[in-house]
């Protein structure tokens, strides 16, 4: 008996923010990883606090990499844990300039431009935490993803 599986998937995507939901959709996507032989992408997905300061010119750089760096370090270390390979990336959430760049749209065309075949996001109840980007992306994904999305 052959291992046949109904699908192909080379690269697990899960976008984050400082949320721990985020780091239960690493850990879920690293899983998946795992049992396909693919690789985890996790991309850091910034807020609108953040993006706008940046844009002003006003963004406390220190903080913002700590923050980031800290994300990371959490992806590498579950990615690390299932054995997978890991790439990182980061990708504004919002734009001043653009009406349809919001968090759910970021992720989608993530997804698209690096071909990923299967997404995990997290579903985050909405607190109103500037670091908590992606409460309302989940559904928006859900709804318009072309790949199979696990929201946890």
């Amino acid at each position: 008996m052959t291992d046949r599986r109904p699908l192909s998937v080379d690269l697990v995507l899960a976008p984050v923010d400082a949320s721990d939901e985020s780091t239960d959709a690493v850990a879920y996507a690293a899983a998946i990883a795992s049992k396909y032989d693919a690789t985890v992408h996790v991309v850091h997905v910034l807020g609108e606090e953040v993006v706008r300061e940046i844009e002003e010119g006003v963004v406390d750089d220190a903080q913002v990499a700590a923050d980031g760096e800290a994300i990371m370090e959490a992806a590498e270390r579950i990615a690390a844990e299932h054995e997978v390979p890991l790439s990182t990336s980061v990708a504004y959430g919002f734009s001043t300039k653009m009406k349809l760049r919001h968090p759910g749209s970021v992720v989608l065309d993530t997804a698209e431009e690096l071909d990923a075949d299967f997404l995990v996001v997290p579903r985050e109840p909405v607190s109103g935490d500037p670091g908590e980007v992606l409460a309302k992306a989940a559904e928006y994904v859900l709804l318009y993803a072309s790949q199979p999305v696990l929201s946890v």
